[in-house]
């Protein structure tokens, strides 16, 4: 057992979790962060980043993580690899037990995000980042004048529809059921757009395509029947926007810290939990926008109030 104690231990290595290492470490706070797969979580499978402040000439996602991981270690900051088997947060000093170690701290900031749910059909994987995506905001503009197909039928799905018509030409709505679970209020808007359609009672099959995307095969839902789509000859490719809801990472957490319906962790806007010492940031809180700039915010935010919760329980 590591009988050392940290000052704050920070599980999840992404955004969040470097912004909130690089303000802990900068106060000279003893920490820890925690990572059980690859570094730097999402953003790292995204070829280009666009609309993050600061970000260099042809930015992407591993080259943003990288300087954020120099910056960190650079502070002095501890980065382990590492899955976590279980908390107790029930003491004043919390526990994180780890596949290999157990590790102590008396604050700790839980980063561990959200993943968009997937498809899971042949070709997704592959072709994620290279015309499959989750995320309108960052990868709208790289399908300016093109054509989408928008993934899923909530009100998010729709919602994003109508943000990619800022950028595609045709956008169209594929959804497994005949009717939109999405608020009425919500589809009729989408319905009134020019550059929406909708193709109902379908589901992706698989997704084609070497290097990019290059057709896409639908199934009938109530037929069974199968279609398959390919791109116009010009374009070369088109953009899948998979929009079918995200999965907050917080099973090992579940009866140590509250939880909401959905599996997020519900925070005060100084990132504290239900739970005195722990914090949550990023994509694992309930949040509007899901974005890297979002993520650190909440990072720094997360370790300015552990250092406060630290000096006040001295």
């Amino acid at each position: 057992m590591n009988k050392k104690i940290y000052d704050v231990v920070i599980i999840g290595a992404g955004p969040a979790g470097l912004s909130a290492g690089i303000y802990a470490a900068r106060a000279k706070m003893d920490i820890l962060i925690l990572e059980k797969e690859r570094t730097g979580g999402q953003i790292v499978t995204t070829e280009e980043i666009a609309n993050y402040p600061g970000a260099v000439e042809d930015e992407t996602g591993p080259s943003l993580i990288s300087r954020m991981v120099n910056q960190v270690k650079s502070f002095g900051a501890e980065i382990v690899s590492e899955g976590i088997t279980s908390v107790d947060f029930s003491n004043n000093i919390k526990v994180i037990n780890g596949e290999k170690n157990v590790y102590k701290a008396k604050s700790v900031i839980i980063a561990t995000g959200a993943k968009p749910r997937l498809l899971g059909v042949p070709g997704e994987k592959e072709l994620t980042g290279r015309g499959v995506s989750y995320c309108a905001t960052c990868d709208g503009d790289f399908f300016t004048d093109l054509e989408i197909f928008a993934i899923g039928g909530g009100d998010t799905a729709l919602e994003e529809a109508m943000f990619l018509t800022k950028f595609a030409r045709k956008v169209t709505v594929v959804h497994r059921r005949d009717k939109f679970r999405a608020a009425k209020s919500i589809v009729e808007k989408a319905s009134k757009n020019e550059k929406i359609e909708f193709l109902m009672s379908k589901v992706v099959n698989e997704i084609i395509g070497e290097g990019v995307v290059e057709g896409i095969v639908f199934k009938d839902t109530v037929t069974e029947e199968l279609t398959t789509y390919m791109a116009d000859e010009e374009d070369m490719t088109f953009g899948v926007f998979v929009f079918v809801g995200y999965v907050p990472q917080t099973e090992v957490f579940k009866g140590h810290v509250e939880l909401d319906a959905s599996g997020y962790i519900p925070t005060d806007d100084t990132m504290r939990t239900n739970v005195p010492g722990v914090y949550a940031a990023g994509d694992i809180r309930p949040k509007s926008l899901r974005q890297v700039v979002t993520a650190v915010s909440d990072g720094a935010i997360a370790a300015v109030e552990s250092e406060k919760y630290i000096e006040e329980n001295a």
